[in-house]
């Protein structure tokens, strides 16, 4: 009865302007409204993400919870980790409404958000009351008024390092203005040097991720690969929102802002492989882009990651897809003769390069 209840409150949400409906969403979560299945696990999906134990590797992508209010509903969604923010320092409004366009043709998603939130000291007192039990992360951003955009990645680290269990560098969203420059060597080099060198000032140093576009040349991906490694940063999210509008069929396809979904599935999941054969095994990766059934989740690790993450395809498969989608995982580990999630990491890689 709750799946169906859900499916036709998926049907209204859809209707609506989905900004609105994404609110509405996380309402329903703070409610205990949302679906619930509580943690999910077993023998073969219990696994290692730089350190972090997880009851399963699929995760919640930043940008669906990007103020840490629903942290009690997400707690009990089944993910084996989640991802909030984007956080900057100061409060943040955004870009101008509308800013977010569904597509559903391409079973895809336009934003161009523009780090819009709550700022570090609001999200910080969230992050402090978080459920135990959990594995949870916070997505470090940059105002985009802000003059040194570097030391903000810093900033929001120190002030919420100590409520975390991982913290996540955005450098590749397309809605701010030039950030994207910071994906370059030298600045990029800086910025890690400075986060990780705040990481070590933390109480309890928690693992560091990068996460990474998929508008990359191979040379950018080799050259990324290189300065991850040599800066000590513990995993590499593979990939955020694309600019590309290849193949789109839908009316908003035109639309200003990163491209998420069904068509980013396969770009992705190309550089996640390439960064794979890069890093060979030297740092976990962590597998996003276009996911929204078991096999996709399974191809992605195969492919070389060690964990996976998902958003977009909530929007038309509801919170509940989250639980068909680690069941149908651990099936397929079963069928492969897995015992457990890493012994199937990087096992097809070559079929992506």
């Amino acid at each position: 009865m709750k799946r169906i209840a859900e499916q036709a409150g998926l049907k209204l949400l859809r209707k609506m302007d989905p900004e609105l409906a994404h609110g509405l969403a996380l309402k329903a979560l703070q409610s205990g409204l949302a679906t619930s299945p509580g943690e999910i696990t077993g023998a073969r999906l219990k696994c290692d993400l730089a350190g972090l134990k997880l009851p399963n590797p699929l995760g919640l992508a930043a940008g669906f919870d990007k103020n840490a209010e629903a942290l009690v509903g997400l707690s009990r969604s089944g993910f084996g980790f989640i991802e909030v923010g984007a956080a900057t320092p100061r409060p943040q409004d955004g870009n101008q409404k509308p800013r977010l366009f569904r597509l559903m043709e391409d079973k895809a998603a336009i934003n161009r958000f523009g780090f819009n939130n709550q700022g570090m000291e609001v999200i910080a007192t969230r992050l402090a009351k978080r459920p135990d039990g959990m594995v949870l992360g916070l997505n470090l951003g940059a105002n985009k008024d802000s003059a040194d955009r570097a030391d903000d990645f810093a900033k929001v680290l120190t002030h919420c390092g100590a409520h975390v269990d991982f913290a996540t560098v955005n450098v590749s969203s397309p809605n701010t203005e030039k950030l994207r420059d910071l994906q370059g060597s030298a600045a990029l080099t800086g910025l890690l040097e400075g986060v990780m060198n705040t990481r070590e000032t933390l109480a309890k140093p928690i693992p560091i991720f990068l996460k990474i576009a998929p508008d990359l040349t191979s040379d950018e991906i080799a050259e990324i690969a290189e300065i991850t490694i040599a800066t000590g940063v513990q995993g590499v999210i593979t990939t955020n929102t694309t600019l590309s509008r290849e193949g789109l069929h839908s009316a908003h396809k035109f639309e200003m802002g990163g491209l998420s979904g069904a068509p980013l599935f396969e770009k992705s999941t190309q550089i996640l492989a390439q960064l794979s054969k890069l890093t060979d095994g030297k740092l976990p990766l962590i597998g996003v882009g276009g996911v929204s059934t078991a096999e996709q989740a399974y191809a992605k690790i195969c492919a070389g990651a060690s964990a996976v993450q998902l958003y977009t395809a909530l929007v038309y498969g509801g919170l509940s897809l989250a639980a068909d989608i680690i069941h149908g995982l651990d099936k397929l580990l079963e069928k492969d003769g897995h015992a457990n999630v890493a012994d199937a990491i990087g096992s097809k890689r070559g079929e992506w390069l």
